[in-house]
């Protein structure tokens, strides 16, 4: 009797129990079921959810489209008709024609036009003829230039980046023939022939560089990127020493009769040699380079480019040494070759402040390698 008084008392309690859990439990669905169907963020359609007492919550909300699972590549977005011009690529395509972080360049370089001519300063100075040189414009000669350059960079952002770069540029020269002066009495040239005078220039510059896929979009599917670009920097400008040799006779005295009992007199000077002392001239110069990126893959990119540079002038010391061969008089007064004769010295005159210069720019193509850090 004890055993079935207990069991009857645990009954009684667990059914209490549950009957004051189902009338809390249903406010609590009913209130969560609500605010389920009213909240955007969990879809649309039509929401039925179980309520208490056996009836059903129906709630309407707008109908939204359901996402549809993408595999395989991305589709490309945007088009070269929009405002920027820009198409967006899927991110394998766009990481990698995007540039990043630091870089090391290496460029070489075929001269395609070289610019420029050599000129005396000198050609109003007096008897100027002297001392030969280049009286009328001289293109320099070339041979194959091959501008080399090393650069070290970094991007700012997707559009732009800079870098400092060293060039050398070699491979040209003085020319190997000029017009000197005929002498103070007649007008023309008269042709010299010159060795030496190798030029060489080395340059730094600070360079900066625009992409144009802004306003052109991708080029061939993404695999090739336009830029332009410009610098300016400092150009160590040198030209090395060199001779030009006259031969012309120059006769200072046409009749050598009035020479008559005269010996020693100076009657024409020839074979004069002009040894110009070279010189090293800092320069500014500027570039500017416009071409095409692509890449290599593991963080290498590979620039074709044409480049115009502008590198100043050219210019010697202003030192000028000159030997000539002086022709003196027998005193015979003969015109018969016999009235005169070289001296059995060389003449040797030194000028100083007497420049040769000329400005030197060219344009160049190339290709440079960058290496991604």
């Amino acid at each position: 009797m004890k055993k079935v008084s207990i069991s009857a008392v645990f009954v009684c309690f667990s059914a209490l129990l549950t009957n004051g859990a189902g009338a809390a439990y249903p406010v609590y669905q009913q209130q969560y079921q609500q605010q389920y169907a009213r909240d955007s963020r969990y879809g649309g359609g039509v929401v039925q959810l179980p309520a208490t007492n056996n009836t059903v919550l129906t709630v309407n909300s707008a109908v939204a489209a359901q996402p549809t699972r993408v595999t395989g590549a991305l589709p490309r977005v945007g088009s070269a008709a929009t405002a920027a011009g820009r198409q967006y690529y899927q991110p394998a395509d766009y990481d990698r024609l995007a540039d990043s972080g630091l870089y090391i360049g290496f460029s070489a370089a075929y001269m395609a036009n070289i610019d420029g001519s050599m000129r005396a300063d000198y050609i109003g100075e007096k008897k100027s003829y002297t001392a030969p040189g280049a009286f009328a414009n001289a293109d320099y000669q070339v041979d194959t230039v091959i501008p080399l350059q090393v650069s070290v960079g970094a991007t700012i952002n997707n559009d732009f980046r800079v870098d400092f770069s060293y060039t050398r540029y070699s491979g040209f020269s003085y020319p190997n023939q000029v017009l000197t002066a005929a002498d103070d009495s007649n007008v023309g040239n008269t042709p010299a022939s010159v060795e030496g005078g190798a030029i060489t220039a080395n340059t730094t510059m600070l360079n900066i560089y625009y992409n144009l896929d802004s306003y052109t979009g991708y080029i061939a599917g993404g695999s090739l990127r336009p830029y332009i670009g410009a610098g300016v920097g400092i150009s160590l400008n040198t030209i090395a020493d060199y001779v030009v040799y006259d031969d012309t006779y120059y006769k200072y005295i046409d009749d050598l009769s009035t020479t008559t009992g005269k010996p020693g007199l100076l009657t024409g000077i020839s074979d004069i040699y002009g040894y110009h002392n070279g010189g090293t001239n800092e320069q500014l110069a500027f570039m500017v380079e416009g071409g095409i990126t692509t890449d290599l893959g593991g963080g290498i990119r590979m620039d074709f480019f044409a480049r115009y540079a502008n590198l100043g002038r050219v210019k010697t010391s202003g030192s000028i040494v000159v030997s000539q061969i002086e022709w003196l008089s027998t005193g015979t007064g003969l015109n018969d070759g016999t009235g005169e004769a070289p001296a059995d010295y060389d003449s040797v005159f030194h000028y100083t402040n007497w420049y040769e210069s000329g400005r030197l720019s060219m344009i160049d193509v190339g290709a440079r390698l960058r290496l991604q850090f």
